[in-house]
This record gives structure tokens, sequence and C-alpha cells, in this order.
């Protein structure tokens, strides 16, 4: 989803199998299936680690038909990969979806309730965007409300969220899904041709990465 339709809820794209294609024997080419960012963004692996982003927004159709996909390939990533979701917000009004990220992540409940945020947005047409709208949905789902909403309004999580911010634009990020590899390179469907290619596009740039 670009920028400038970031706020139009459109349908989700069927991913389905979470086997990644073939890029056509081709190999991926700077410009045409990836960028080489002009200056290097933040890095925050640990030493040694390759770190690998993925820029989402739960408001997005295409990065809610993409997580199966991702899902299945982040578990399944090398020890020397260090992988992490950056949550974004073209425009301020979705600001507070980056704050329910950083806020489950927080709580250690992204692993149980991450899906399910994008399943009340996209199938049970829930917008979550209003703070009573927001913690009345975590009660639901096991978070005392009084709780999450602490955590929710906190210092942390709302640094986190504009920290989130400055890594998309030094990115440079204009839609999502994308994926960020190691402060160097970015991809996305849009560029590598589909989702699924951009993440043997990502695979790529890590094997590049690796051997220096």
């Amino acid at each position: 989803m670009n920028r400038r339709d970031f706020s139009a809820h459109l349908m989700g794209l069927g991913l389905g199998a979470t086997a990644l294609p073939a890029l056509a024997q081709e190999k991926p080419v700077e410009g045409k299936h990836y960028v080489k960012l002009g200056s290097p963004a933040p890095v925050n692996a640990p030493a040694g680690k390759i770190e690998v982003i993925e820029f989402f927004w739960y408001g997005c159709p295409h990065c809610n038909a993409f997580e199966p996909t991702l899902d299945a390939w982040q578990k399944k990533l090398p020890a020397d990969v260090a992988f992490r979701r950056v949550p974004v917000a073209f425009r301020e009004q979705y600001a507070v979806h980056q704050r329910i990220y950083y806020a489950l992540e927080a709580l250690g409940k992204v692993e149980a309730l991450h899906r399910k945020v994008f399943y009340a947005l996209h199938s049970e047409r829930q917008r979550l965007e209003q703070p009573a709208e927001i913690a009345a949905f975590m009660e639901k789902n096991g978070i005392e409300r009084a709780k999450f909403q602490e955590v929710f309004d906190s210092f942390a999580v709302q640094t986190r969220a504009k920290q989130a911010t400055r890594l998309a634009d030094a990115y440079k990020i204009d839609g999502v899904p994308a994926m960020g590899i190691h402060g160097k390179y970015f991809t996305s469907g849009t560029i590598a041709g589909t989702p699924e290619k951009a993440l043997q596009v990502t695979e790529y740039l890590v094997q590049t990465l690796r051997k220096g």
C-alpha cells in the first residue's frame, strides 16, 4: 500500500501458500528489485547479527494478507538474522496503531494478539482508533483494561512510536509492507513484483551482507 493510498481500506490480496516463487531465475538487480540507501539507516541488531525489518501498518490490507507468509518465513530464518517488525503511520491519526503494537510488545502479547488486531480491523471491520475502543478490544482478549491503558499511554511506548517513524523516514519507506535490510537496503512487493518475491530479494541481500 503506497503512502497516497494509506487510508484506503481495500480488500486484501490472497497470498495463500508460504512457498516462495522463483524470481524468474533472475539475480536481484539494484534499482529494479531493491533500493540501496544513500545514507545508512540506524541498526539495532546485536553484534554479529544482520537486521531485517518488516515495515507494516495494521490497517493495510496487503500487510494483513502478507502476514501468514511473513510469519512462516521469519520462523525459519538462520541464527545470524535478527528480525523485527516496525509499525508505521503515514498519517497522524494512525499513530495509535503504532502504539498498539508497542504496547503489546511491552506486555509480551505480540505473539498472542498481533494477528488478532489484523483480524479485528479487516474481518470484523473495527477501526481501533479511539482509546476506549482499543482498551475494550484488549480487555476482550484477556488484557486488563487499566493495565493496557497505562502501557499504551506510557512515555516509553510513545517514544518507540516516534522512533519507528524516524526509522521509516531513514529507510525512505513510502509504502507497506516493505522490508529493510541492515540499514543499507529496502525492498517491497511493489519494487520486487510481489511480497513473496520481496522475501526472496531480502534473502539475497542477507547473503550479500553475510559475504561482506
